[in-house]
C-alpha cells in the first residue's frame, strides 16, 4: 500500500449546493490543498454534493466504505454549524467504528489560532472498516484551515487504518515519522505552548469524568471483536410483560392527525376532533307510514270519513303541492308531509271509495278513525338529530359494524380529523431464510419464511398499512442498511430473527451502535418470546423535522414472533392511532382440560375460546406449543395468560386469555 496512492473523496453538504452546483466554493479549494500540500500521496477520486439529508449522507458514506473498492479517506465539507440543518455530525457519528478525537483536536486548535469562531464548529473524525472520516466546516475558509492542520498526517492513519502493519510502520520512532510526514513539534500547525510538567499546583488538569451513565452506554456486543468475545449471559434486564408494554407505550411518539373524507377507508380510526351534524336529521317533517296525510285541527277531531285524494308524496325529492281542508294526500313511509298537512293515518286505517278514470289510483278515500292526534305518524325536523349537536365525540372510533359511517353521513359530513395510523414494515433477517414461494427444493440448511407473510396478514387485519422490507443477510452492512432504508419508508419497524445470543445475531448491536438507536429492553420474562427487543431511534425527514422511529426486534421462531406481534406491537399501533385502551381484550375462560405450567416464566398459551350453553366462554388448547410451532396458531383465537407456578392448570379451572379474534357460539 506504501507504493500506491491513497484514494480520497470530498462530500460537500449544502442545501444550496445541491441544487446549484455553481454555487459551491469548497470543493476546488480542498482539491488544492490535497493537490499543494499532499505530498503526492492522494487521488481524489469523488467530489460529490449531498443535500443536508442524514439518510443520504449515510447512504453515499456507506457505499464508499463498505465495499472493496473503499475509499481511504472521506473528507466532508459543511453542515457542522448549530443551524437547524446542519445535522452532519449526527449523520456521521453513528457510522464510526473507532472515533479519532485527536485529529479533532487538531483542527479546532489550530483553527482557534485564527478565530474564537472555531469553537462554533462541531468536527467529526473517525474509522469506519478501512475508511478515515472527518468532517470539515462549510466555509471555503475554514475547510482549509481544518484541512492544512491535519493533511501531513493523514497518510499515516489512512495506512494503519488500511491494516497496515504498525511495527513496520513505527520503525525509526516518531522522529522518523515526522520525517516522512515533513512535520516536527516546532513547525507542527497543531501545536500550541502547554507546559506538560507533572506539577500541577492549584488543581491543574482535572481529572476526567465520563458525560454518561452506565445505564446510557451500549449493552450489545461489538460485533468488531468476533464471536469469541461476545457476552455469554445477556447484558439486558428480563422485564415483566406489563413493565414492557407500558414502556412500549411511553415511547411510542405522539399522535398525528388527518383530514380525511368519509368513507370504507375510515374503519378502524379513531376521531381526533368532535364532529358537529352540518344537517338536521331528517331535514323535513317525514311521514313514518304508509298511509294518508291529513289535516288534524289543534284540540281535535280529526277528520272521520270520505275526503279526495288530491296528491301522492313518495320518498322522493320535488316539490309536493299544499294541502287544503277537506283533502288528503296519500303519502309513503319516510316521504315529506305536504305543506299544511299535521299528520299521517295508517293505510289499514282507511278504505278506497272511488277509482280515478284509470282504474290505477284512488279516487276517495274513507277515514275510519276520529281518534288520530295532531303529529301522530310524523317525524318532525332534527327528532333525530339537531343540525349543529356533536354526533360523535373525539376518541370514538369508526367501527365496521356501520353505525359511526352511517351517521356522519346522514348529518353530511364529508371529511373528519383522525389520527393517522402509522405505516408498519416488516423485515425478515438470517442467511438461512428464503421466500416462502421460491421453486424447488430446500438445500441443506435453509428455511423457508412464514414470518413476513404471517406479520403482515395480522398486520393487514387490524387495519394498518403494511410495506414489506424483504429478507435482509446476515451481515452487518446489508442489516444496517435495510434498516436505514426502511426508515425512509415506514413508521414502525418489525424484524424477526437476530436477537438471541449467536455470533450472527446482529440486531442489537447494528440497531444500537450502527445506527443510533437506544434499546429500552431486549429480554422479557414470558414463553414464548424471550429475547424480544423493543427499540427507537430519532431520525429526520426530508424536510429536516425531527422524528422517531419504532424497532421491534420479534424472536425468529414463527409462534414466538406472532405472540409478540400481539402483545407489544399491536398496542403501539393502536395506541398511535387513538384507540384507547390499546391492546388485546381480556376476558375469564374456563379451560377444558388439564394444561402443565412453568415455574420460571409466565406462558402465553395458544388457544381456542368459544361460548357455550352454559353461558361461559371455554378453551382448548391448539395443541403442542413450541415457539418454533406455527402450527399451534391454527385456529386459535386467544392467548391463555398461564401464572409462573410449578404445577397445573385443572380442568374447569378459570384464567384469563387475551382475545385476538371473534368468538363462536355452539
Amino acid at each position: 500500500m506504501d507504493d500506491a496512492k491513497l484514494k480520497a473523496a470530498v462530500l460537500i453538504i449544502s442545501d444550496t449546493a445541491y441544487r446549484d452546483p455553481s454555487t459551491d466554493k469548497s470543493a476546488h479549494v480542498l482539491a488544492d490543498v490535497f493537490a499543494a500540500d499532499g505530498g503526492d500521496q492522494w487521488t481524489l477520486d469523488h467530489k460529490i454534493i449531498l443535500p443536508d439529508d442524514i439518510l443520504l449522507m449515510q447512504k453515499q458514506i456507506m457505499r464508499l466504505c463498505d465495499g472493496e473498492e473503499y475509499m481511504n479517506l472521506i473528507i466532508t465539507s459543511g453542515g457542522t454549524g448549530f443551524a437547524t440543518r446542519d445535522q452532519t455530525p449526527e449523520a456521521i457519528t453513528p457510522l464510526i467504528h473507532r472515533h479519532a478525537s485527536g485529529l479533532v483536536h487538531g483542527m479546532l486548535a489550530a483553527s482557534l489560532e485564527v478565530t474564537p469562531f472555531a469553537l462554533m464548529s462541531r468536527p467529526v473524525a473517525g474509522v469506519r472498516n478501512k475508511t478515515l472520516l472527518i468532517t470539515l466546516p462549510g466555509s471555503p475558509k475554514g475547510a482549509k484551515e481544518n484541512l492544512l492542520a491535519i493533511i501531513k498526517l493523514l497518510p499515516h492513519a489512512c495506512i494503519q487504518a488500511a491494516g497496515g502493519d504498525s511495527r513496520t510502520l513505527h520503525i525509526g520512532g516518531v522522529k522518523k515519522l515526522e520525517e516522512d510526514a515533513g512535520i516536527s513539534a516546532s513547525k507542527n500547525p497543531m501545536h500550541h505552548h502547554h507546559d506538560h510538567s507533572h506539577a500541577h499546583p492549584h488543581g491543574g488538569h482535572v481529572a476526567p469524568s465520563a458525560r454518561t451513565t452506565r445505564d446510557e452506554r451500549p449493552k450489545s456486543n461489538d460485533i468488531q471483536t468476533g464471536p469469541s468475545r461476545r457476552y455469554r449471559s445477556s447484558p439486558y434486564p428480563m422485564l415483566p410483560v406489563e413493565e414492557a408494554v407500558q414502556l412500549v407505550l411511553a415511547k411510542t411518539p405522539s399522535r398525528k392527525t388527518i383530514k380525511t373524507a368519509v368513507g370504507d377507508t375510515l374503519i378502524g380510526s379513531v376521531l381526533a376532533e368532535d364532529v358537529p351534524a352540518k344537517e338536521a336529521v331528517p331535514a323535513y317533517r317525514a311521514s313514518t307510514v304508509d298511509g294518508y296525510a291529513v289535516i288534524v285541527p289543534e284540540g281535535g277531531p280529526s277528520p272521520k270519513g270520505i275526503f279526495p285524494v288530491a296528491s301522492v308524496s313518495h320518498a322522493s325529492p320535488g316539490d309536493i303541492p299544499a294541502l287544503l281542508p277537506g283533502q288528503i294526500a296519500r303519502i309513503t313511509t319516510g316521504a315529506p308531509l305536504p305543506p299544511g298537512a299535521t299528520a299521517a293515518v295508517m293505510v289499514e286505517d282507511t278504505l278506497i271509495r272511488s277509482l280515478r278514470d284509470t282504474g290505477l289510483e284512488e279516487n276517495e278515500v274513507e277515514i275510519l278513525t276520529d281518534k288520530i292526534e295532531p303529529n301522530e305518524n310524523v317525524r318532525e325536523i332534527g327528532s333525530d338529530v339537531k343540525a349543529g349537536e356533536i354526533v360523535l365525540r373525539r376518541g370514538e372510533e369508526i367501527t365496521a359494524v356501520g353505525g359511526e359511517l352511517g351517521l356522519l353521513a346522514s348529518v353530511g359530513t364529508a371529511e373528519v380529523i383522525v389520527y393517522q395510523k402509522p405505516i408498519v414494515g416488516v423485515l425478515s433477517s438470517g442467511d438461512e431464510i428464503v421466500p416462502h414461494d421460491r421453486p424447488g427444493d430446500l438445500r441443506s440448511g435453509e428455511v423457508r419464511d412464514c414470518n413476513r407473510p404471517a406479520l403482515m396478514t395480522v398486520i393487514k387485519s387490524w387495519g394498518f398499512e403494511v410495506i414489506d422490507l424483504g429478507i435482509a443477510k446476515d451481515t452487518p452492512g446489508n442489516l444496517e442498511q435495510a434498516l436505514r432504508d426502511a426508515m425512509r419508508k415506514v413508521d414502525v419497524i418489525i424484524t424477526t430473527g437476530g436477537v438471541s445470543m449467536g455470533e450472527l445475531d446482529l440486531l442489537k448491536p447494528i440497531v444500537e451502535r450502527a445506527i443510533g438507536g437506544t434499546i429500552h429492553f431486549g429480554r422479557v420474562a414470558m414463553k414464548p418470546g424471550k429475547p424480544t427487543t423493543f427499540a427507537t431511534v430519532a431520525f429526520k425527514n426530508n424536510a429536516g423535522n425531527p422524528e422517531t422511529r419504532l424497532i421491534f426486534s420479534l424472536p425468529g421462531n414463527p409462534a414466538a414472533a406472532i405472540v409478540t406481534l400481539h402483545l407489544f406491537v399491536l398496542p403501539s399501533l393502536l395506541h398511535s392511532s387513538g384507540v384507547n385502551p390499546p391492546g388485546l381484550p381480556r376476558v375469564l375462560v374456563t379451560v377444558d382440560h388439564r394444561v402443565r405450567l412453568d415455574a420460571q416464566r409466565p406462558e402465553y398459551h395458544r388457544a381456542i375460546v368459544d361460548a357455550r350453553a352454559d353461558g361461559l366462554l371455554h378453551a382448548t388448547s391448539t395443541g403442542g406449543q413450541r415457539s418454533s410451532k406455527v402450527g399451534s396458531f391454527k385456529g386459535a383465537n386467544a392467548l391463555l395468560c398461564l401464572p409462573c407456578r410449578e404445577g397445573w392448570l385443572e380442568k374447569g379451572q378459570k384464567v384469563e386469555a387475551l382475545l385476538m379474534g371473534r368468538v363462536l357460539g355452539l
